[in-house]
């Protein structure tokens, strides 16, 4: 009896000991488990707090004609001290920098300057020589990836004319730009104006009216339309801004001009239908009028169909169809309220002047 107690007593001190043994194993284990989790927690905030690097402009494009948008962009942001980029003609071009020139740090703003007519894909080509910048252009367009550099906190800025009305083209450069986060994209409804008379950026609202381009009705009419299509703008004299070319004191509405083409080829090879042949403008329009890709094309640019001047040939068995309208472009540059009379600053935090996807 005695043996067998003696036998139980050394049984249960050898667990007792063995139950130690564990319990310092695994508090060491637990322990070593915990620093290196607070290790990786830190290396994560580091990474988190990177300084972002300084602002990055791409001129995305050069200077034609009577313009000089892209000089005066160029003078505004060195002035601001910030890195300009030139030379960089589609959005390729762009990502390939971005790639070569990436660091620890990440991109905070990246600003592309781009002057380009709001009915026409922008001015801004997708790969090199390639195709010029569309929702649709962008998802054809074989680009690079953005490997990195950027983050939840980057924000890719365009500046370019009423870009930030163009929903499906903001969310295709959020995908084009996105690494494993996604930047933010900013762009204005407005117009971007460099090199004023008064300031050297400001945002300018656009009105617009159309005539068939070598068609013209005359200012008095079109001041009249253009009155009528906007009754609630009480402060423009529309015949006055319509014969203005530039803002001669601040805030004073001005006119820019744009063409609008378009170009139809509707191929008849295997169609049991004859080429429709017209003799005249009318029954071109009726004829785009009763075709529902046409008008597709008509709508979205949001342009009656008889503000086109059209005309039409036959090419072996394609009917080739052209049209162009002319717009007059009333721009109200934006001003302060209140206070002395000057432009508000074009602040890309401001969400009453910038979209943002």
């Amino acid at each position: 009896m005695k043996q067998h107690i003696l036998k139980v007593g050394t049984v249960m001190g050898l667990l007792l000991l063995i139950g130690i043994f564990t319990s310092c194993e695994e508090t060491k284990t637990n322990k070593t488990l915990e620093v290196g989790n607070i290790a990786k927690k830190e290396e994560i905030t580091v990474k988190t707090n990177l300084k972002p690097r300084k602002p990055i402009v791409f001129i995305a494009g050069y200077n034609k004609k009577d313009s000089d948008f892209y000089d005066s962009a160029r003078v505004y942001f060195k002035e601001k001290n910030y890195q300009i980029i030139n030379d960089t003609y589609s959005i390729e071009e762009i990502i390939t920098w971005m790639n070569n020139n990436a660091s620890e740090n990440p991109y905070g703003e990246i600003h592309i300057v781009n002057h380009n007519n709001p009915w026409k894909e922008m001015n801004l080509e997708t790969t090199v020589n390639g195709e010029k910048t569309s929702s649709e252009n962008l998802l054809k367009a074989n680009l690079p990836k953005v490997k990195k550099g950027i983050n939840a906190n980057s924000k890719i800025i365009f500046h370019a004319n009423g870009l930030g009305d163009k929903k499906e083209l903001l969310n295709s450069f959020k995908q084009i730009f996105a690494t494993d986060e996604v930047p933010q994209i900013k762009a204005s409804p407005y117009f971007n104006v460099f090199g004023g008379e008064f300031t050297k950026h400001f945002l300018a609202k656009p009105y617009y009216v159309f005539y068939p381009t070598a068609h013209s009705p005359g200012k008095v009419d079109l001041s009249k339309e253009i009155a009528k299509k906007y009754p609630e703008e009480k402060e423009i004299s529309w015949f006055d801004a319509l014969t203005n070319e530039k803002e001669r004191y601040v805030g004073e509405p001005y006119t820019k001009q744009f063409t609008v083409p378009v170009k139809w080829e509707l191929d008849y090879t295997n169609s049991d239908n004859e080429i429709p042949t017209f003799a005249m403008q009318e029954e071109i329009m009726d004829f785009i009028a009763i075709n529902v890709d046409l008008m597709k094309d008509i709508d979205k640019m949001d342009i009656p169909v008889e503000k086109f001047r059209w005309s039409y040939r036959i090419k072996n068995e394609k009917l080739i169809i052209k049209g162009k309208a002319s717009v007059l472009c009333v721009l109200k540059p934006i001003t302060k309220p209140y206070g002395n009379l000057e432009h508000i600053k074009p602040d890309t935090n401001n969400k009453r002047l910038y979209a943002m996807k």
